[in-house]
């Protein structure tokens, strides 16, 4: 394996040099964020919202549903979401020629991790991130609180809008006619789980 830079600021090509062990590597301004796989029922709470987005999506003809997209704005800018929904006019121009994304998607969706340090990254790390790159929805979805914050771009950015619980539909003006009960985002995490 190669050496690994002890440079103080990671950077894209650094990450070619980890191993690929199932973790998941991202730089944010420059420093390295590392997680661990995620939990099941975490990415039962991906594949509801990637279905529903997915099929709107599809019948809207409006953009593309991501999962887990490379999503590079710059070197030392280089994550992971969750999941992504990409206007296909943004998605035009957005996509590079190794399939990822230089620029921001119209929704960012994070669903949180256990631990306070994956808890902090997602509500105020990549917030800020993806608030000074141009997202102009993110969700942060708790799947233990059986909630969803929905952020909306403002002209400060990225702010909290509502926090959304079981009895609640989604929608968002950027989806027209996008409506999910947010009990459906839960439907396969047993009570007993959160």
């Amino acid at each position: 394996m190669a050496k690994l830079p002890l440079s103080q600021r990671w950077t894209s090509a650094d990450l070619a040099l980890l191993p690929d062990n199932g973790k998941r590597y991202e730089i944010i301004d420059g420093e390295l964020y590392v997680s661990r796989q995620p939990h099941a029922y975490h990415q039962a709470v991906c594949t509801a919202l990637t279905i529903a987005l997915g099929e709107w999506s599809r019948a809207t003809h409006s953009g593309l549903t991501i999962i887990a997209p490379g999503l590079v704005f710059a070197e030392d800018d280089d994550v992971v979401p969750d999941l992504v929904w990409i206007s296909r006019e943004r998605f035009a121009t957005a996509v590079d020629e190794s399939g990822h994304l230089r620029e921001a998607p119209d929704l960012a969706i994070e669903v949180l991790s256990p631990g306070w340090t994956n808890e902090q990254r997602d509500r105020e790390v990549k917030r800020k991130l993806y608030s000074r790159r141009g997202v102009l929805e993110y969700w942060i979805v708790d799947w233990r609180a059986r909630r969803v914050d929905v952020f909306r771009r403002r002209e400060s950015g990225l702010e909290l809008l509502q926090s959304l619980n079981e009895a609640d539909q989604l929608e968002s003006p950027i989806l027209p006619g996008f409506s999910l009960a947010v009990h459906e985002i839960f439907a396969d995490v047993p009570q007993s789980a959160t």
